[in-house]
């Protein structure tokens, strides 16, 4: 399944929200998602950071799977906004953990 911007026009606990049912929808299915909200993209099982860039006239993408300490400065980055401090990378890291964890506590269920 793919979803393009999904968490259009939501934020916060919605977002919450949306990325726990994705989670749980990617636990038996294949998901992919296009998000700039690091509520849905902290619930990953798998984080690629997508790059575009014009060379030469020429619209080229990028893209590359990010490591855990990739993940937490993007998702450190996506909460902070231009500026990327050791509050906002803590903040990530707690959401990472916090995916991680609902994702343990589903798939025992599911």
């Amino acid at each position: 399944m793919v979803f393009d911007e999904i968490d259009g026009g939501i934020g916060g606990r919605p977002a919450q929200a949306v990325a726990e049912k994705l989670l749980l929808l990617g636990l038996s299915h294949q998901v992919i998602c296009v998000t700039h909200l690091p509520q849905i993209a902290s619930m990953a099982h798998r984080h690629f950071y997508i790059e575009k860039q014009t060379l030469h006239d020429r619209t080229v993408i990028k893209v590359r799977v990010l490591d855990h300490n990739e993940r937490v400065e993007e998702l450190a980055r996506m909460l902070g906004g231009a500026e990327v401090t050791t509050t906002t990378r803590e903040h990530a890291g707690e959401m990472l953990q916090l995916a991680e964890t609902l994702r343990r506590k589903k798939g025992e269920t599911y």
